[in-house]
């Protein structure tokens, strides 16, 4: 009998053949579809216009990757049955399945949980509705599956879902320094001791992965004003919060609104499931019509925040490795003067923090390398490694964000 294939055509890689009908009954749910509604990179299209693909885009990219590794691994005799398989690209799928709205913004802010215990949490209870489907998923995805190297697909400092969207959001920025050889490095894969790793000779095509993605942190991700994109809408969500903890009524849509006048927890998501529904009716829409309508909010630092969003008035930022405490009093001083704020108030308009990129992390999981010889070594190791001269240093950066 013929298996009926579904085909997505995806600008990246071109056709995406999805065969298995488990991943169809993932894809059509409507809590994988909400993520049509949540933008990949947040408000980087106010720098980069083109920056508009979405979390869904990428969930099927990494899906797709995820299959390619394990056909290329299968071609070595490291074979996986049909059922780990289909749970290791279901794990892919699924991978972004908790962000919020904009993301990490949403995540310091309006629900005091990470995206991957959320994510956890749509497994489970997907799994539930579904009858036991997410079962083998779930375990990869939270890494108490035997086969070590599954989950290392999923997440790791050389996973599927960092080889798309540096590819993605390379692509879609326009910034060509993000392009990597993921057909590379996919082939170069191998797996010893139930651990993936890279042969040899795909050392290059790996140090040119961490390269990319140290180049597109500081070029895209961290951009300047990027960064102050996204701390804006964080202190727009802040100052909304501490609106509705005093009382104030404030426009918001009903999923929003949920969240505007509680303090959840993680441990309020796992004991009572409402919060998790209404927090899966939440996407970039919900923020954006809320944040149009505060334009007009009797709070002048609400409004005020607002308008500058809605209106690109961004954030001024300066960035540099030396302490900027020496310009923080000016910048207060002039602010104050512009809009006639109290101190309370100013901390929205002028601060100060750092930032870092930390695109190697050596104390993390660290990519291994099957030599020649058969001998495995950290990449860390490998004589002349830039890895190991360069691109394990962490870069921290302080900046000060200012109205002018």
């Amino acid at each position: 009998m013929s298996i009926k294939v579904k085909i997505i055509n995806d600008p990246v890689y071109g056709f995406l053949r999805i065969p298995e009908p488990e991943l169809m009954k993932v894809i059509d749910h409507p809590w994988f579809q909400r993520l049509r509604n949540i933008k990949q990179m947040g408000l980087a299209h106010l720098v980069y216009p083109g920056a508009t693909h979405t979390r869904l885009a990428h969930s099927l990219g990494a899906c797709h990757l995820m299959g390619k590794a394990l056909d290329e691994l299968k071609t070595k005799d490291i074979t996986s049955d049909k059922d780990e398989y289909v749970a290791a690209r279901l794990a892919a799928l699924l991978h972004d399945i908790g962000h919020g709205p904009f993301s990490h913004s949403l995540e310091n802010t309006l629900v005091g949980v990470h995206h991957e215990k959320i994510s956890q949490l749509i497994m489970h209870r997907m799994n539930d509705e579904m009858g036991g489907l997410l079962e083998k998923t779930i375990q990869i995805y939270d890494h108490s599956y035997p086969r070590k190297y599954l989950h290392q697909l999923v997440s790791s400092q050389m996973d599927v879902d960092r080889m798309d969207y540096l590819n993605r959001d390379s692509f879609y920025t326009g910034v060509s320094e993000g392009v990597i050889g993921y057909d590379r490095i996919l082939q170069m894969l191998t797996v010893q001791d139930n651990e993936l790793m890279v042969e040899e000779k795909g050392v290059h095509s790996v140090e040119k992965f961490i390269i990319a993605r140290r180049l597109m942190y500081w070029q895209v991700y961290l951009h300047k004003t990027v960064l102050g994109a996204e701390m804006l809408l964080i202190n727009i969500l802040k100052r909304a919060k501490e609106l509705a903890q005093r009382g104030q009524e404030l426009f918001s849509t009903p999923a929003l609104n949920y969240f505007l006048y509680r303090h959840l927890t993680e441990e309020d998501f796992r004991n009572d499931p409402e919060h998790l529904y209404k927090f899966l009716q939440l996407d970039d829409n919900d923020l954006m019509v809320s944040i149009k309508i505060w334009q007009t909010h009797d709070d002048k630092v609400l409004s005020t925040l607002c308008k500058m969003l809605i209106l690109r008035k961004l954030y001024k930022v300066s960035l540099s490795s030396e302490s900027l405490a020496s310009i923080l009093g000016e910048k207060r001083k002039l602010a104050k003067n512009m809009l006639g704020l109290n101190d309370e108030e100013l901390k929205y308009f002028v601060f100060t923090g750092v930032t870092s990129n930390s695109t190697y992390n050596i104390n993390d999981e660290l990519i291994k390398i099957e030599t020649k010889s058969g001998a495995v070594k950290n990449i860390t190791e490998i004589d002349d490694s830039l890895v190991n001269q360069t691109l394990a240093r962490a870069v921290h950066k302080n900046y000060i964000c200012y109205i002018q």
